[in-house]
């Protein structure tokens, strides 16, 4: 049987909101700034923060369909590649008008929960994940080869409700065995300084069981501790996802000098990149947080009680490509 940490009482009826993405919204609750850096060849256009991961080369070489070496261009920018919304309700999809999908029913119902710390019960929440392919969309910027999974248009990807360990505990903990290697005090002690680090907006990718002040990181299930707010929780069970998907080979490594030519496969989360910033309910226009960075800095305010406790997160990718111009 599935364990829910859902709270909300069998009366509740929730409305599913509509987050207007297919709207103007696109160009104005969008964070443009984002983007930057971009680098080519090693000379970075605009400011911001780079992985530490990011690749160290200007010049690449690479095959090309035939198997023949192509001489390129090391091209770097921040991508809007994804875009994940976290929803109490089975189906619900505010990125997509707020529509209600034929997906489970009310005993798959989630919730914000209630609580304080070691009195306090589960958040739960469903994820949805989405290919968001924003600069190709709109055909800015992107070079055809740099398209790292090739992507051309908003395309829903994956359902947490059709996942079983989304929904229960144990489950998810039996088909990720890492787990067990870090579930012990001593493990659980050192996310203290990603947490540190997270904030400063360096993630340790080195511990990849953290995720900074939200929180662990396993089990990659829906319940999180429901004593942090609503922001901070949808960002833990955002990353969760993430991390989900790298563990089963669907999200790959699109940073550093072994994905020049393409992206490489990463069974643990690269957290340095990725960064995220909300759309919905209370957009984040002029910055974008990391995996685990504290929402005293960006998010304890973002949330509109009763329609606005579901939430959208665009997420940025970091890629390095070999730009050989064909």
């Amino acid at each position: 049987m599935f364990v829910l940490g859902a709270s909300i009482p069998a009366k509740a009826e929730l409305t599913c909101p509509d987050a207007g993405l297919l709207s103007g919204k696109l160009l104005t609750d969008v964070c443009w700034s984002c983007i930057f850096p971009i680098r080519v060849a090693g000379l970075p256009l605009g400011s911001g923060s780079v992985p530490s991961g990011a690749s160290n080369k200007s010049f690449c070489l690479c095959e090309d369909n035939l198997g023949v070496p192509r001489p390129g261009i090391v091209t770097s920018m921040w991508e809007p590649a994804r875009l994940i919304e976290l929803v109490r309700t089975p189906g619900c999809s505010p990125s997509l008008g707020g529509i209600r999908l034929p997906l489970g029913d009310r005993r798959l119902q989630g919730g914000h929960g209630e609580g304080e710390y070691d009195t306090g019960d589960l958040a739960f929440y469903h994820y949805h994940y989405y290919a968001f392919p924003l600069l190709v969309m709109l055909d800015l910027f992107m070079d055809g080869n740099c398209n790292a999974d090739g992507y051309m248009d908003f395309d829903l990807m994956y359902l947490s409700e059709l996942d079983p360990t989304w929904l229960n505990d144990e489950l998810a903990f039996f088909t990720q065995p890492e787990a067990a290697a870090v579930a012990n005090p001593l493990a659980i002690s050192a996310c203290t300084a990603d947490a540190a680090s997270s904030t400063l907006g360096k993630p340790i990718d080195q511990l990849f069981w953290c995720a900074g002040s939200w929180g662990h990181l396993y089990p990659l299930s829906g319940h999180t501790l429901a004593f942090g707010s609503i922001a901070e929780n949808t960002s833990h069970l955002a990353a969760r996802a993430i991390a989900a998907q790298h563990r089963r080979g669907l999200a790959r490594r699109t940073m550093g000098n072994s994905a020049l030519c393409r992206p490489v496969i990463e069974p643990m989360l690269p957290k340095s990149q990725y960064k995220m910033s909300m759309f919905f309910p209370v957009p984040e226009t002029e910055s974008a947080h990391v995996i685990g960075e504290s929402t005293m800095k960006w998010g304890e305010w973002r949330t509109i009680p009763g329609a606005g406790e579901d939430a959208l997160y665009i997420l940025w990718r970091w890629q390095d490509c070999c730009n050989s111009g064909g």
